[in-house]
């Protein structure tokens, strides 16, 4: 599992440091692609093939798994660590996610998300006040 809040900077070649902590569980290779919110997620290969294996099962007669399907592997790139633990995102997705200099590195469970500093800091802010009633919401039954 993949947790905490680290912040790095993106260099003018669009390398990015992957905090030491997660490195090990990430693995050698593994794909970032666009996240669905204003943000990119990285995930390990096995993870990527368990997700490759649920979004199969879309049907791709519906024109919302097709648009889905589209924008989230069309982005996916395959990435690994060079020696001082950077990883290079394509110019793509650095536009996707608006990278500047500032950039945050989360950990959300079975992935990470890479997020512009500014971006990070509106949704937590957009979402604070909401966070209980979202919590309420998902656990209706009192499971949390």
């Amino acid at each position: 599992m993949f947790m905490g809040e680290y912040h790095h900077n993106i260099d003018d070649k669009s390398r990015l440091v992957l905090p030491a902590k997660f490195r090990n569980d990430l693995g050698e290779r593994f794909i970032v692609t666009r996240g669905i919110e204003k943000c990119l997620y990285v995930y390990s290969i096995a993870e990527w093939k368990k997700l490759e294996t649920q979004l199969k099962t879309l049907p791709f007669t519906k024109k919302d798994a097709r648009i889905f399907i589209r924008t989230f592997f069309s982005g996916a790139t395959e990435c690994e660590l060079d020696r001082q633990g950077r990883t290079c995102i394509t110019s793509p997705l650095v536009g996707y996610a608006g990278l500047t200099r500032e950039c945050v590195v989360i950990g959300a469970n079975d992935r990470l998300e890479i997020w512009d500093k500014g971006e990070w800091d509106k949704f937590l802010n957009d979402n604070r006040d909401q966070l209980s009633d979202i919590a309420e919401n998902l656990f209706m039954d009192g499971s949390l």
